[in-house]
Parts: C-alpha cells; structure tokens; sequence
C-alpha cells in the first residue's frame, strides 16, 4: 500500500474505532433513518438509487423525506429545496432529488439538525440519508452501500478513490451490486440493480458534454447506442456552466458540424437559462432498477420496524 494511503487508512480506522466504543456521540432522531452510501469518491449511482427508493417508497405508499449535504452551495444554512430553486441555493443533486420525487429535500452539513428540522415541518416516516455512510455522527437504522465493480479492487484516498477500505462492508445493512457484476464480498444482504440510460432518438452527429464524478461511464454509454458523438468534452463534477463554456461548447459544435448536444439531467441544472443557448440540447437519463424492486424494499421495512419499534408501512 502507498504510504499516504496508509497514513489516510489509519486514520480512518482509528475513526471508526472511536464510533464503534462509543468515545464519539452519536445522535438519533425521532423517525428511523436510512442511509445511502458507497466507500469512495463520487460516481457511484447514489443520487439515482435516493430517487429509485423514493419512489418505490411512494408505491408503497409510505411517506419520506431526504436528508443531504448539499455539495457546492453558497449556504451552510440548513434549508427545505425549492424544486424551482437554483443549485448555488441547494446544490445540483438535491434539486434533481426534489424535482423528481415531489417530496421533501432538506440540505445542510448538519444531517441532525437537518432532520430535527423535517420532523417539526413534514409528516414522513422515514429519513433517506443522501451519501451517508461516513456520517456516523448520525444514528441509522438501515445502512445501504452501493458497490460498483471498480470500487472492488480499488486502493485508499489519496492515490485512489476509496475513503473506505472493503472491510468496511461489514457495517452495511444491504451492499447493491450493479448489472452482471460478480457477487465476490460478503455482506448481510446483498441486493442487485442495473443501470438503464434513457436516451432520446438518434438526431445527427452530436456533441456530449458533462461534468459529472465518472464522465468515461457516460461516453461509453453513448458509444454504444446509436447517437453519433461528433466530439466530447469534460468539465469537473458539479460544475456550474457559465457564458465562457457556452460560447467553447458552440465553437466546436461549428468547428465539428455537429447537430446538436447531449449532457446529463445533473448537467441540465447545473446549466439554467443558458441551456436554451445550446438549442437543440438533448439530456440522458439515468435510471436504477432494483430487482426484485418491491421484495427489497418490505424487508428493509420489516427490519427497521424491528429495530425502530415503529410501524412504517401502512396497515393492509
């Protein structure tokens, strides 16, 4: 192992140690709490997976509320998502959360008092902890990981992406393996999904912008269909588009000939009015299937009415 990564790993450890005896607080709140998490940086299909159990959690006709950080916001202030709002205001991902699931986003560093705040305005009852697995400050009574295949054989930050190492799975409730990927840790449960891309009808040569953790995911999905890519271009993850990369993105469309864009529905936030510069601006979906969607779900809500002692899902 690097030597960095080891110093890194040590300290991470040491962490958990703390956790594990009981030397650092952790709070609980009223309602259950279910997180969401993986063991590395960024990538690994958390904000798509929050939305696929939200509305299956809507399905089963059980009322929740989302609980996430907010990365990239002007504000430390802890605030309810304004679906129309601006992603400086509540950060990318939450606002593509609360437009797609119509149900209650609170963002704020402090997921305690994030979700003290959802208890006293919503009626939910469920917390869905957004990235949560390393925020250990927090009690929860489900802890979901999502593993994609790379992050298996992946080194510790900083040479690699990992904040975790694998051991670190014996914490997790459920670990969501993706596609045909190998069943090779050992967990608990162990769940499986496959990413499906929703992508518009092919329309002439197209060029494929976006600034998201893992870009190559994204062009080799494009690869593969049957949109013709005239050229590409990355921008870091998160990143707010400003009239500079209108004006770079509108250069190679006429420097390529292309027809059009296509970016991704994060990327369409993140872009606002400017998009309608981009004309025609096609976006791609992602989307998460969990199978056997419906059985997954009763039997976490079966454990965490055990754990919790409270009854989550209505009476038959």
């Amino acid at each position: 192992m690097n030597p960095l990564s080891a110093i890194f790993g040590a300290g991470v450890a040491t962490r958990n140690a703390l956790y594990d005896r009981g030397v650092f607080l952790v709070k609980k709140l009223t309602r259950p709490v279910v997180s969401i998490g993986n063991i590395s940086v960024g990538g690994s299909g958390k904000t798509p997976f929050v939305i696929a159990l939200g509305q299956l959690l809507t399905e089963l006709k059980i009322p929740f509320d989302v609980l996430s950080r907010g990365y990239g916001r002007s504000s430390t202030e802890i605030a309810v998502v304004d679906p129309d709002g601006l992603p400086a205001q509540f950060g990318d991902e939450p606002l593509l959360i609360a437009r797609k699931l119509q149900a209650p986003v609170i963002v704020g560093a402090d997921r305690y008092q994030s979700g003290l705040l959802a208890e006293q305005k919503f009626s939910s009852k469920l917390h869905l902890l957004d990235d949560g697995f390393q925020h250990r400050r927090l009690h929860r009574d489900f802890d979901i990981v999502l593993l994609p295949a790379e992050d298996q054989a992946g080194s510790l930050l900083p040479t690699g992406r990992l904040r975790e190492p694998i051991t670190a799975l014996n914490r997790a409730d459920a670990v969501l393996l993706f596609d045909s990927q190998a069943q090779s840790v050992e967990a608990k449960s162990v769940w499986h999904a496959h990413r499906v891309i929703e992508l518009p009808a092919a329309a002439g040569r197209t060029i494929a912008f976006s600034g998201i953790a893992r870009p190559r995911q994204f062009l080799e999905n494009l690869k593969s269909s049957k949109l013709q890519i005239a050229s590409a271009l990355t921008f870091r993850d998160h990143h707010r588009y400003d009239q500079r990369d209108i004006e770079r993105l509108l250069a190679l469309r006429k420097q390529t000939g292309a027809d059009g864009f296509i970016t991704t529905e994060k990327d369409l936030i993140n872009l606002g009015t400017l998009a309608a510069q981009l004309s025609p601006l096609m976006t791609a979906g992602l989307r998460i299937e969990i199978e056997p969607a419906q059985q997954v779900v009763i039997e976490m809500i079966k454990t965490i009415e055990q754990r919790s002692g409270q009854q989550i899902q209505p009476p038959a």
